[in-house]
């Protein structure tokens, strides 16, 4: 358990406050104490929804990661910004920054409506992906084609603009992410309980700097693209065959 603050706090007061409210839970335990909980060992999956009367389909395609405490964690974070996230409502058409919507506006004529990449971390494994909405026709196929090509781009011949890029913006998001008290807190409990300190935010912003375009290639990259890839797919399906 965790209690932070943040803002104008007063200690005292939130000490007397905690043992008001908290001073009653007890910190040791009677029974048994279970063995340690080994390691999540991950098993690929693939689960279908079919419901032929949604006019999309909704996809999420992931690879094993890593979990919040282990060195590769800041550069998937870093390749999961590079992927970004589109939607066909955004101005810009095919004059945008992420490669794989500019070839998804090109290659699959509208097929799809959106994608959003993802990294979600646990305690000693995660799952990193992507989930998009498209049309249910024969061109879905294309898409996640598209997807999985992009994914191993970025990890044989991304470059060091991209990579640049995906940095700076990764650092912006978790700046603008601490935009008031409440998300201050969260941010310190999930920092205490993954890490057992907070991570200041020059250290954190130096551990996003030394992440490269060589790891990609070389390191943990190529290792999660090669890892059994779970996908979970519902609505309009019935045209996919991958």
């Amino acid at each position: 358990m965790v209690l932070a603050a943040a803002g104008g706090v007063d200690h005292d007061q939130l000490v007397k406050l905690a043992q008001q409210h908290l001073g009653g839970i007890r910190t040791d335990y009677d029974a048994k104490v279970p063995p340690l909980v080994l390691p999540c060992r991950f098993t690929g999956s693939e689960v279908r929804v079919r419901d032929d009367d949604m006019p999309q389909a909704h996809v999420a395609i992931a690879v094993e990661s890593c979990g919040w405490a282990e060195q590769d964690n800041i550069p998937l974070m870093v390749a999961n910004t590079l992927i970004g996230n589109w939607d066909r409502s955004h101005g810009g058409g095919s004059n945008v920054s992420s490669r794989l919507a500019e070839q998804l506006v090109k290659d699959t004529q509208g097929t799809c409506h959106s994608f959003q990449s993802f990294n979600t971390c646990y305690k000693d494994t995660g799952l990193w992906g992507i989930y998009f909405v498209s049309e249910g026709t024969d061109r879905m196929d294309d898409v996640v084609h598209l997807i999985q090509g992009e994914w191993m781009r970025i990890c044989t011949s991304a470059t060091e603009a991209e990579v640049t890029r995906a940095k700076n913006l990764l650092k912006t998001n978790m700046l603008l992410q601490l935009d008031g008290t409440t998300p201050v807190c969260e941010d310190i409990g999930r920092q205490m309980l993954c890490y057992g300190r907070r991570i200041p935010l020059p250290e954190l912003e130096a551990r996003i700097d030394v992440s490269t375009e060589g790891w990609l290639s070389t390191g943990g990259g190529v290792k999660a693209m090669c890892t059994i890839q779970p996908q979970q797919l519902y609505g309009h399906i019935i045209t996919v065959k991958c």
